[in-house]
């Protein structure tokens, strides 16, 4: 008997969460009351608007009427219809998908990567899947999305059983360029940003009119709110494309809270390479070849 318990694993790991991060399944072998989770920071809500390009404060909250700009977002809704959808996630789970941190599944198409080190290998990677041509290609047709040309793409699975989340981060920006898009497929659910500046932001009166009648209408500050104490809610749509560029992509952290997860969600995000990898750069050899594998489409997950 001993023996056949030694052979046991303490806690059988249905997840893939290490150190700190946690998902329903693991919170519910470990039992009692998490002693990770702590009380949330005083936190004020403020909820993107994509037709003025404004975070605006939420209804019944300290700072309902009150905005500031949030410049770096481009939404995108209806990118693709719903058969395409369902076609998409179809050839997605034809494939495995790996256990992943926070209740997350997930697929790689793209090179192993030591961000640390600065270091990465092609071996193993073969392309983006064919099933992404369609997508890319479409991408490149909308302004602001130009000679957008992604090496990697990363699929994430989402479902509230598993409790699902990703915490608050900042994509790399050695390797990752300028534009981080990702198409949310599946169901609806909110991108929450924060940031960790200090000193405040200051506030205007939330205006109502279209992006190009703001310079008149909206008036001087006259609230101010501290960066820590702010989360901006970015809802995103079933079947939308965002585009984070700019401060939301360097500046703010952005993440996927547990409870806005209320069906399963596929991620599908793709990223560009950094001008180190581009025409000019320190490893431009290196970021022609990512650039001639990723686009045979002949990717299978890494």
């Amino acid at each position: 008997m001993a023996a056949a318990a030694a052979e046991t694993p303490e806690v059988l790991r249905e997840c893939g969460c290490k150190g700190i991060r946690t998902c329903l399944i693991c919170e519910r072998q470990r039992g009692g009351d998490p002693p990770w989770e702590l009380p949330p920071a005083k936190t004020y809500r403020f909820i993107y608007c994509s037709d003025t390009g404004w975070a605006v404060g939420a209804e019944e909250s300290d700072f309902e009427g009150w905005a500031f700009p949030f410049p770096g977002v481009m939404l995108i809704e209806d990118f693709v219809t719903q058969e395409e959808e369902a076609e998409l996630v179809r050839l997605m789970d034809r494939d495995p998908w790996k256990l992943s941190q926070s209740g997350r599944r997930k697929q790689d198409y793209g090179p192993k990567v030591n961000f640390r080190k600065q270091k990465l290998k092609t071996e193993g990677f073969c392309g983006l899947p064919s099933f992404s041509r369609e997508v890319v290609r479409r991408m490149s047709l909308y302004p602001g999305l130009e000679g957008f040309r992604p090496v990697e793409q990363c699929n994430l699975d989402y479902c509230p059983e598993r409790g699902s989340a990703i915490d608050p981060h900042l994509d790399d920006a050695w390797l990752w360029g300028e534009r981080l898009v990702s198409l949310n497929l599946l169901s609806p659910t909110v991108l929450s940003m924060c940031r960790e500046a200090p000193g405040s932001l200051l506030l205007c009166s939330a205006p109502s009119a279209a992006p190009e009648a703001l310079v008149d209408s909206v008036i001087a500050p006259s609230r101010s709110v501290l960066c820590q104490e702010v989360e901006v809610a970015i809802p995103l749509p079933a079947r939308s494309l965002l585009v984070l560029t700019g401060a939301a992509r360097h500046q703010w952290k952005h993440a996927i809270h547990r409870r806005h997860i209320e069906a399963r969600r596929v991620c599908v995000t793709f990223r560009e390479l950094s001008a180190e990898f581009g025409p000019g750069g320190g490893q431009q050899e290196l970021g022609q070849e990512l650039l001639r594998i990723a686009f045979s489409f002949q990717g299978r997950p890494v």
